[in-house]
């Protein structure tokens, strides 16, 4: 992380790849709480942010506009930059932010899946990259308008080697700006007890087309079986993720909530169904454990709609 002095702690200077559900929300929540944002994105949506800030529609945070500063491309040093791009838009994204320009800042990569982390430490070799998952229900309506439709919005970040510091100094700014934040000393148990979680949400809901609630009932025995594989596959990562305690969670969450995925599928793009599914089945591979089940929804998926 580059060296803070008086003026950017306080403040905190911030670039977010991807203004979408996700970096919209967080760019436009940090901005509010005082910190200086620029979001990177295509032409048209830095223009319209440029212009005209970012809209949030939330249930948690009213309604408001935030000021944000927008560019296609880094050009000016920053303390952090979370990168929020969906993970079949990574490598293109990237682009937009030339090593040199990001140096040692910390960067928070808040992506599906787990295989993200290793990529991005070694392209930016001088920073510090961190394991780090969001939980949240959010979504791009138009460039620079945001809908957050879940009761909450949580990060968890892992601290690893010299990391301390920086890590808690981007804690106290996202909890500034009103967001959950939890540390953890185990990269693996944060990476994988979203993942465990989040494919069988995904694929799920997805394949069904239909959302949390219609899930728990019409796919129990596929929304079980799935979590206890992934979880098995969590365990042989070095995770400590219990399969109870993530169908608990599952049940837990608001019964209209859909998947990012599943919003991907209605819209006709892409699925991150390689980033999401495809993760747990090519680490299954590694460490022979069988996931039938899984493998059975990434295949169909991987049929049924482009990835």
């Amino acid at each position: 992380m580059s060296d803070i002095g008086p003026s950017s702690a306080s403040v905190g200077r911030f670039a977010v790849l991807g203004p979408g559900g996700v970096g919209g929300l967080l760019a436009a929540l940090l901005a509010r709480s005082g910190a200086a944002v620029t979001s990177l994105a295509g032409g048209s949506t830095a223009q319209a942010i440029a212009t005209s800030g970012i809209r949030v529609e939330s249930r948690q945070f009213g309604d408001f506009v935030a000021p944000v500063a927008a560019a296609e491309r880094l050009s000016e040093p920053v303390d952090a930059c979370l990168v929020t791009v969906k993970a079949t838009q990574l490598a293109d994204a990237l682009d937009r932010l030339p090593p040199d320009v990001v140096g040692s800042a910390l960067i928070v990569p808040l992506l599906n899946g787990v295989e993200h982390v290793e990529l991005l430490r070694q392209r930016y070799p001088d920073a510090t990259v961190i394991a780090a998952t969001i939980r949240v229900e959010s979504s791009r309506t138009a460039p620079g308008v945001i809908r957050h439709d879940s009761p909450f919005v949580g990060v968890e970040l892992a601290v690893e080697g010299s990391a301390g510091p920086s890590v808690g100094w981007l804690a106290d700014k996202l909890d500034r700006a009103g967001v959950r934040v939890d540390i953890s000393d185990d990269a693996a148990t944060v990476m994988w007890s979203k993942l465990t979680f989040l494919t069988a949400l995904a694929l799920l809901t997805t394949a069904a087309q239909a959302a949390a609630g219609e899930v728990r009932k019409r796919c129990r025995d596929d929304l079980v079986a799935m979590v206890g594989e992934v979880a098995a596959v969590a365990g042989a990562e070095g995770a400590a993720v219990r399969a109870d305690d993530v169908v608990g969670f599952f049940d837990a969450i608001p019964t209209g909530m859909k998947s990012s995925m599943q919003r991907d599928a209605e819209s006709g793009r892409r699925l991150e169904l390689d980033a999401i599914g495809g993760a747990v089945v090519r680490a299954a591979g590694r460490h022979h454990i069988a996931v039938p089940v899984t493998s059975r929804y990434v295949d169909e998926l991987r049929g049924r709609y482009p990835t």
